[in-house]
């Protein structure tokens, strides 16, 4: 079956709208920091002029009716017809929203969202009073300035530029000044290359919008310049950073070869070590050389899968103002770190449990308005999306200001449900912690957020599912807080290669903090099978790694040893009780077989250089299951 030849533009065009989807999303945010900032205003038209262009040309007409009505709005606003309000704000926030929403149908080839065109009756209601003829608009700051260059393809297709002229008469223009480029002189002059070319002055009042509708059906063919005729660029305003599209499936491939690089790079490594090569030969420095080759093709790959979490948090916006809208609430959303970069394909799959959590913050976390003015609180809530990276990860925090944990409420439903035994309440961070037990809802009443019995499961298993962790904490009154712990990458990380018993491991190099010997003048046995280790003072959980595995039979800790001290993103810490470590490496992930399901402590595997299957443990996730008391850490001094 012959391929659609339009196929391609079209899948070009709708990656360019996302693009500027997220253009308009950035301009409505400074819009909303600074409702004096005009040029904004102009960003966001010429984003929606855009896509209603890209739209007509695939006859997309839903899709460009929607725009046009959204760019006449803003066009208001841009030429002074019309006064910036909140309300207005939040309608073109909304219209936003919408936008997205049917360029989203159209690239599926879904019917339009019709109910999405109420948020444009009620835009075009409030500018009605603005849009009588006897509206004056506002003096503009300058003039506008049309640089008209055509290409001799212009030509060749039958275009007539005077034609283009005219019609820009017709809107006003005026200084029409033309001039000619016969560089080198009429000797040099080459009669098939284009030599005119056009400045025009147009009033201030000129839709930007009309200029270019002119040009629309020769914008390829010429070169077109439209600016402010006396206005410089606004402070702080950068160009855009130039770039290139690429399938995403050719950069996953890349990204595989150079992880079959890496792991060549280090069995290559291996053979050398064992047939003696001295430190100084010419084997061994070429071999320095092409591994530090290695490492700076794969991290110039890594940058490019990098993406910034600003759409993805940009998007967590959309979902704070629907949820807050359809549970009478109000809330805003603070989000920081917008410019801290993760793998996409981690982002991609980030955005659902995100999703969730917004929600739930929102619909069970934030209180009614009335209530929040009653206990002192200001009216609007505030959810705060932090994005950092700690320690080779990524860590995004999700912070609301509501009420926190009813943990009575959880407490109750937890024992009702026989997950606690009645009568000995855990600690508070293991009632918080049972909200991610499966089904596990404090919602009494379905509705179209809550009641399901999908809870906070879905979101811990979307996370670990991506090698990450969730934790929670809360303060009755003063909010909740979600941290979740991710990779930056799902293909390499840097790791100490250790041996249990007849087993190598990969531990990530992230985790760890220190080394140390171990001797039993330091081991304290507490509890029903506990120890724990005392270091410059203090007591850490100790763990034997090959036992907890089932490697080994517990070693004697006068057997000699070596303690590995692991840091986890709550910042508790344990120790590791290795046989030896062997060396620190950068090695490939490689995920586990599906048939071989969750395994506790172990997140993925690798091949070593010497050709052997290595598990990459996952120290945090280990030692969850085993939970020491503050009591028993007590009775150990």
């Amino acid at each position: 079956m012959p391929q659609d030849p339009l196929a391609e533009i079209r899948a070009g065009f709708f990656l360019e709208c996302e693009e500027l989807l997220e253009t308009l999303r950035d301009g409505l945010a400074a819009l909303a920091a600074d409702t004096t900032d005009r040029t904004r205003i102009d960003t966001i038209f010429r984003a929606v002029h855009s896509i209603k262009g890209g739209a007509g040309a695939f006859g997309l007409d839903r899709l460009v009716g929607f725009a046009h009505r959204y760019e006449a709005a803003l066009d208001l606003l841009r030429t002074g017809r019309a006064p910036l309000t909140e309300a207005l704000l939040r309608l073109l926030d909304r219209a936003g929203d919408a936008l997205e929403d049917h360029v989203q149908a159209a690239q599926r080839g879904d019917p339009p969202p019709v109910e999405r065109e109420s948020i444009l009756a009620e835009l075009q209601r409030q500018l009605d009073p603005f849009m009588r003829e006897d509206a004056a608009p506002k003096p503009q700051a300058a003039s506008w300035e049309l640089g008209f260059t055509p290409h001799g393809a212009l030509y060749d297709n039958g275009h007539e530029p005077l034609y283009l002229l005219r019609a820009l008469r017709e809107l006003g223009a005026r200084d029409v000044i033309c001039a000619a480029d016969v560089g080198g002189g009429l000797i040099a002059f080459d009669p098939a290359r284009p030599a005119l070319r056009w400045t025009l002055t147009l009033p201030a009042e000129t839709a930007e919008a009309d200029m270019r509708e002119i040009f629309c059906f020769v914008e390829d063919l010429c070169t077109l310049t439209i600016s402010r005729a006396r206005a410089g660029p606004a402070p702080g305003e950068t160009s855009p950073t130039p770039t290139v599209r690429v399938d995403l499936d050719r950069i996953e491939r890349l990204m595989n070869l150079v992880g079959e690089l890496v792991i060549n790079q280090a069995m290559l490594a291996q053979s050398v070590t064992d047939s003696g090569a001295q430190p100084n030969s010419p084997v061994m420095t070429g071999l320095e050389s092409f591994t530090k080759l290695t490492r700076e093709i794969q991290e110039s790959v890594m940058m490019i899968r990098a993406q910034p979490v600003k759409p993805l948090f940009q998007r967590m916006s959309r979902v704070v103002r629907e949820t807050a809208a359809s549970t009478g609430k109000q809330v805003r959303l603070v989000a920081l770190g917008e410019a801290t970069e993760i793998d996409r394909t981690v982002i991609e799959r980030l955005a659902e449990p995100l999703t969730h959590l917004i929600r739930n913050a929102v619909d069970h976390g934030i209180e009614p308005p009335e209530v929040r003015s009653g206990l002192g609180k200001p009216a609007c809530g505030t959810i705060t999306l932090t994005a950092q990276h700690q320690s080779g990860r990524l860590m995004i925090e999700l912070r609301d200001d509501g009420a926190g944990i009813d943990r009575d409420k959880v407490l109750t439903i937890a024992v009702r449900r026989g997950l606690v035994p009645a009568g000995s309440p855990p600690p508070d961070s293991e009632i918080d912690a049972l909200l991610f037990s499966p089904g596990f809802s404090t919602v009494t009443e379905i509705s179209a957020l809550s009641g399901r019995g999908v809870g906070l499961d879905a979101v811990r298993t979307a996370i670990l599912g991506l090698g990450g962790r969730i934790g929670i904490r809360s303060r009755p009154g003063e909010g909740t807080v979600f941290t979740i712990s991710l990779p930056l990458t799902l293909a390499v990380l840097d790791g100490i290669i250790v041996r249990v018993g007849e087993e190598t491991l990969v531990i990530p190099l992230s985790a760890v903090i220190e080394t140390a010997a171990l001797s039993a003048q330091n081991v304290r046995a507490i509890g029903a099978g506990h120890t724990v280790l005392e270091l410059r003072g203090g007591f850490l959980p100790l763990f034997d790694l090959g036992a907890e595995l089932g490697f080994r039979a517990p070693r004697r800790h006068d057997d000699g040893g070596i303690v590995l001290l692991t840091r986890h993103e709550d910042e508790s810490r344990a120790a590791l009780i290795v046989d030896a470590i062997l060396e620190q490496r950068q090695v490939v992930i490689k995920g586990l077989h599906r048939g071989c399901g969750p395994i506790q402590g172990i997140s993925a595997a690798t091949i070593l250089g010497d050709g052997r299957v290595a598990l990459i443990v996952d120290p945090a996730d280990l030692l969850s299951r085993r939970h020491l008391s503050p009591h028993d850490m007590a009775m150990a001094g």
